[in-house]
């Protein structure tokens, strides 16, 4: 098991390295110079040239790089190209904003999905199965910015029963704090948790229809305790894969809803440095997402080691 997970860190490692150079190379071959967007058309070449120099964009792609590489490691990834202030206290501020969003929104999907999807699978053949099985189908295809969208017009304009967008700290004001999550969450989590609903529909069908499922009928249980006391264990397996696919697409769900709701997180961080041209920080934000991305799959693996005995008597 030990074994197991070193391998499984040590790729963790390679792969995030790996991203990390396509990040960066992406970022260098974009048209372009920063220093001339940061200063504006009529900037003289000597005054280029100067900040140029100030922000290393003279050196040679392989020092940029390690330069860059060094300031992620030690936690300084270095100077906005637009405001000219360090960028790590900026993003620092935000990921707070976007880590309650996303985390209140995996509550709200959770909260959906394992009792919709347990409903639909022990209903499937039933009129109300397939009716839950066709209203999840609807939440799947609505994208999350609609889905905000119809929230605020039906909550906020019409009703009037929550705010519209915006952000306060919970330390400030709670109560407004926890009202203005309250829409942003429920446009990421019920998306998000229709779609985790079919996965835990179709992990505990397929454990319905396993032998020992069949035994424990036979002994007069009920569906649903056999399903209880016998399935659940190895139903988590493929729920646990759709939880944390769906967590990465919370988490770049968050970009959109964030400007959506006018939130102060990473995503409007992201979007607003694309809109500046602030490549700097955009390939500082796109790489921490990248390893939040592969820290979650990391995660997910030991969750399995775990999860399932079988994989701990293969390590």
């Amino acid at each position: 098991m030990l074994w197991n997970l070193a391998r499984r860190t040590g790729i963790f490692v390679a792969t995030l390295l790996a991203s990390s150079i396509v990040v960066f190379g992406l970022m260098a071959v974009l048209p372009g110079d920063p220093a001339r967007v940061a200063l504006g058309l009529n900037a003289t070449d000597s005054d280029v040239a100067h900040l140029r120099e100030q922000f290393g964009l003279d050196q040679s792609l392989p020092e940029r790089y390690l330069d860059w590489l060094r300031g992620l490691i030690t936690l300084h990834p270095g100077t906005s190209y637009v405001t000219q202030t360090a960028i790590g206290p900026e993003i620092a501020t935000r990921i707070p904003v976007t880590l309650i969003l996303v985390g209140a929104s995996m509550l709200v999907a959770i909260a959906v999905a394992i009792p919709l999807g347990t409903v639909m699978a022990l209903r499937h053949r039933r009129a109300s199965g397939l009716a839950l099985s066709a209203l999840s189908q609807v939440g799947v295809a609505v994208p999350t910015f609609l889905a905000g969208i119809l929230l605020v017009t039906l909550f906020a304009v019409r009703l009037g029963w929550l705010p519209s967008s915006g952000w306060t700290s919970p330390q400030d004001d709670f109560e407004m704090f926890a009202r203005q999550l309250v829409l942003p969450a429920l446009a990421l989590g019920l998306c998000q948790g229709a779609i985790i609903a079919r996965y835990v529909r179709s992990s505990i069908l397929d454990v319905l229809r396993q032998d020992y499922i069949r035994t424990a009928r036979a002994k007069g249980r009920q569906p649903a305790q056999a399903l209880i006391h016998h399935g659940l264990r190895n139903a988590a397996v493929p729920v646990v894969t759709a939880l944390a696919l769906q967590l990465v697409y919370l988490l770049l769900g968050a970009v959109v809803i964030e400007r959506v709701f006018v939130i102060p997180g990473i995503g409007s961080l992201l979007t607003d440095s694309v809109g500046l041209r602030d490549l700097n920080v955009v390939q500082d934000v796109v790489m921490l997402l990248v390893a939040a991305v592969l820290v979650i799959n990391l995660v997910v693996d030991i969750l399995y080691v775990i999860i399932d005995p079988r994989l701990r008597a293969a390590s």
